[in-house]
């Protein structure tokens, strides 16, 4: 950008300015102005094209008029706040998209690097058959819950702590929701103990899936679940029927009482099952382990049961649970776990499960 042109090299020379760098228009003259903050040589008539420039919007400065022993000169003032142009707000909001959108998308695909799109792109056909999923599991469990009030009374005389009646009933309901939307494999299920010895059970957890697809083994574990799920109708009374342990997760008090009750029912014969993390996982990442379910199996001297689950995150991502793309599930059941130190077991138990994942 020319800011001397010839008539100002002319009034310079007029002044007595002889200096040779003002003859042309230099390159050097514009970064003076723009970064030194005072120059004699910043003329009025070029004013308008200095403020709209793009340099001197970055730098903040301004070319300002001055009067000094009757020669009128300008100096560089900065500016307490300049206001961005329209340019700049466009450039600035598409970043802001951009970056909207690969955050969002990274949560939606559990972490996993192509994953790129917004939310509302999704197909069509995911959305049609997470709605499909879930007419079929409400259809089914209206059923089933109706046989599990039949013979809840004789499980609670013959099998009060095991409840195997009402926990088949529920692997059959469970079977019938994802047998026709989702394949799952089994690995290792010769590493399951046998129905009447107790253990705490451990498992990765990604997706509203993950508790469809355990049900699946069909071994009557008590699973922990926040108090708020006992509400939701057929479901919640389910869990109830089913001895589900309930938890108020910022609770201290419901949190010891929790694992009370868990100590009781494995000494009693029953298993109990936990999701280590606390919570899903939305990057697809293992997260770190609580003690709580170690310590219990450390007490009661049970052994621990690693599981991982693979592709029910891509399935159902957490968050997303009205949609259910294509996909199948992997089951991998490790080899028990024993031993009388929590942080131990706690270590062995979660790298067995990241080694697992990260074979995927």
């Amino acid at each position: 950008m020319e800011v001397v042109s010839h008539s100002s090299t002319t009034i310079l020379h007029r002044f007595g300015y002889k200096d040779s760098r003002f003859s042309t228009a230099s390159s050097l003259l514009p970064q003076s102005c723009t970064y030194r903050g005072l120059n004699p040589h910043c003329f009025p008539h070029k004013r308008a094209v200095l403020r709209n420039s793009t340099n001197s919007a970055q730098s903040r400065y301004s070319c300002v008029p001055r009067k000094d022993d009757g020669v009128s000169w300008n100096y560089f003032k900065p500016k307490e706040e300049l206001n961005r142009t329209y340019s700049n707000n466009k450039i600035c909001n598409q970043n802001r998209l951009s970056r909207y959108i690969v955050v969002r998308s990274e949560l939606a695909e559990t972490g996993y690097p192509d994953a790129s799109y917004p939310l509302s792109e999704h197909k069509l056909s995911s959305k049609v058959r997470g709605i499909c999923f879930y007419v079929v599991t409400a259809f089914t469990a209206i059923f089933l819950f109706l046989l599990m009030l039949v013979v809840h009374p004789f499980v609670l005389l013959f099998d009060r702590y095991r409840r195997k009646a009402q926990y088949f009933i529920a692997k059959i309901w469970a079977t019938l929701t994802v047998t026709p939307f989702i394949k799952i494999k089994y690995e290792g299920l010769e590493n399951l103990p046998p129905p009447d010895i107790p253990a705490v059970y451990v498992s990765n957890h990604q997706s509203f899936l993950d508790i469809y697809t355990l049900l699946t083994l069909g071994r009557s574990f008590k699973f922990i679940s926040k108090t708020s799920i006992f509400l939701y109708p057929i479901i919640g009374w389910a869990m109830f029927l089913l001895g589900v342990i309930p938890l108020k997760r910022m609770d201290s008090r419901s949190q010891l009482d929790c694992l009370k009750r868990c100590m009781d029912l494995t000494k009693k014969g029953a298993s109990v099952f936990f999701f280590p993390e606390g919570t899903r996982s939305k990057d697809g990442k293992l997260g770190s382990f609580k003690k709580g379910a170690f310590s219990v199996a450390a007490k009661t001297k049970v052994p621990v049961v690693p599981i991982t689950l693979k592709g029910t995150g891509k399935i159902m991502p957490a968050g997303m649970e009205g949609i259910l793309n294509l996909g199948s599930v992997e089951v991998v059941i490790h080899k028990p776990i024993e031993g009388s130190d929590p942080e131990e077991l706690c270590n062995k138990a979660r790298k067995t499960i990241a080694d697992e994942l990260n074979h995927q």
